[in-house]
């Protein structure tokens, strides 16, 4: 049956046989237990739009709602804003003589966007961590929990005294981690404009003044990363983990760092399966020394009993 799963929110269960699993097939406006095939509601209101579209294009002409709101712009992206093209909302070139009067129209919108100190600051930090998450290739999900970070430093002034740079790291250094796609302090630093110090000193004050409980970042969530850059398989990953898990179990793991643990397990599984990378190519994309391989390879290795030579 073609359909969503339905929101639950007059009915829970089927009253027929007790099953929770309940879908929305919105062709027939009906909802259908999952289990036993009872029609539960029927006449459902469509809440879409009432036009259809074929493409792109039709979409955008019909339309008639903005984007949704962002935490990535320091207004949310609720303000108006003129097009840099000199067309009308027909599409029609705007006549020469006016132009110099469109041009005056944006530069003053511009600025009246942007209305006192708090806002400019908000704006110009809002810029830098998007500069910084492009420079890192981060997707929009950490940008805008790494801008719900920044605006709540900001609510809880927490800001005065401090970089705006320090802080919009910090707030992205954070936001990785909740968002589950590590980036190492050296990394962050390595973009801003500020040192790996300040990061984390900041990072910890944010931390603790914002009651932020993030858990301690697992070697697992580097892996994907490493091997693409490295340009090794899937399987490769997934021996790479399966060393990672076995050694989690046993307590390797802990004081360790985690680059350091997911780079020897990387090289492992590299040596295991034929795709032999060396120790200098593995060290330079995690960040990390040969020395440091070397060390949690021959943990890992002997531990483990994997009986792999170097």
């Amino acid at each position: 049956m073609r359909g969503d799963v339905y929101d639950k929110d007059k009915q829970t269960v089927c009253p027929e046989c007790g099953s929770d699993e309940l879908i929305g097939d919105y062709e027939r406006a009906e909802v259908v237990c999952a289990n036993c095939g009872l029609v539960i509601d029927e006449n459902l209101v469509d809440m879409g739009p009432e036009w259809r579209a074929f493409d792109h294009e039709q979409r955008d002409k019909r339309t008639r709602v903005g984007a949704p709101i962002t935490y990535t712009i320091h207004d949310k992206g609720l303000s108006t804003m003129i097009d840099w093209r000199n067309k009308d909302i027909y599409g029609r070139d705007i006549p020469a003589r006016n132009r110099a009067q469109w041009y005056r129209l944006r530069k003053w919108q511009r600025k009246i966007r942007i209305s006192g100190a708090t806002e400019r600051n908000l704006a110009f930090a809002l810029s830098e961590l998007d500069r910084d998450s492009s420079r890192l290739g981060l997707p929009r999900s950490v940008r805008e929990a790494a801008s719900v970070v920044y605006r709540s430093a900001v609510d809880n002034k927490l800001i005065r005294g401090r970089s705006i740079e320090g802080v919009v790291a910090a707030s992205l250094y954070a936001a990785c981690r909740r968002c589950n796609v590590p980036r190492t302090l050296d990394e962050i630093a390595e973009v801003s404009r500020v040192t790996k110090k300040e990061v984390g000193r900041t990072y910890r004050f944010l931390t603790r003044e914002l009651n932020i409980k993030l858990p301690p970042t697992s070697p697992v969530d580097y892996v994907p990363r490493f091997a693409s850059e490295l340009g090794l398989s899937g399987e490769v990953q997934s021996r790479a983990i399966e060393i990672i898990e076995k050694a989690m179990e046993k307590g390797l793991t802990s004081g360790r760092g985690p680059t350091g643990v997911a780079a020897a397990a990387l090289y492992i599984a590299s040596v295991l399966l034929g795709e032999r990378k060396t120790q200098r190519d593995v060290a330079d994309i995690a960040g990390v020394t040969e020395v440091t391989i070397r060390n949690r390879y021959k943990e890992l290795t002997e531990q483990l009993e994997m009986g792999v030579t170097l």
